[in-house]
């Protein structure tokens, strides 16, 4: 038998705390949280609940949202705990007839999280939420680690400091180089 594993929020950058309503605390255990979101009512949705529908991870603890997640190892009592955490929010938030059925529910949601675990430990798992004739539909990607020369895993971006040149120096407006749309956007100078 192989030893569990959840996925865990994780933040490579601060823009979950400004994309989301409320970011996910890291090392939180999440699950997909599509149970959050009506079909029916998702072109409702302002910004902040577009992006978390779009490809928000639930913490079961602070409710909020992560772009990612990670897998990592996790001991029978934590799993209990994101149970009963999760099983809290939905009689206290959702409003779940006891604790028996959102216990339930909220093991339900913790099992299938589990299942996206079957990857290597620090995996990142990305999710990718449509609806596509009028039911919700989730996928997932992985990314998983390069065997990195300083032990520090994953680096978004690597900074490297060039000594010995002068010349002018160069800004890029990143702003006018496009928008949300991914088009060009110019601007007058």
């Amino acid at each position: 038998m192989s030893a569990l594993k959840l996925p865990r929020a994780i933040r490579l950058d601060p823009s979950d705390s400004f994309v989301f309503r409320q970011a996910a605390e890291p090392g939180e255990c999440v699950v997909t949280g599509s149970f959050l979101f009506d079909p029916a009512a998702l072109d409702r949705l302002d910004a902040k609940g577009r992006t978390a529908f779009r490809s928000g991870f639930l913490g079961v603890g602070s409710f909020g949202w992560s772009t990612l997640a990670v897998v990592q190892p996790a001991s029978e009592a934590e799993r209990e705990a994101a149970v009963a955490a999760l099983a809290r929010h939905l009689v206290e938030k959702l409003g779940a007839p006891d604790m028996a059925a959102a216990l339930a529910a909220a093991a339900e949601e913790i099992a299938f999280a589990a299942t996206l675990c079957d990857h290597p430990e620090q995996t990142l798992l990305a999710l990718h939420r449509t609806l596509e004739q009028g039911e919700i539909r989730e996928r997932f990607r992985t990314l998983t680690p390069r065997p990195a020369h300083d032990g520090q895993g994953f680096r978004a971006f690597e900074f490297l400091a060039v000594e010995g040149e002068d010349g002018p120096e160069e800004a890029i407006d990143l702003l006018a180089l496009g928008d949300s749309t991914g088009q060009r956007r110019t601007s007058p100078r």
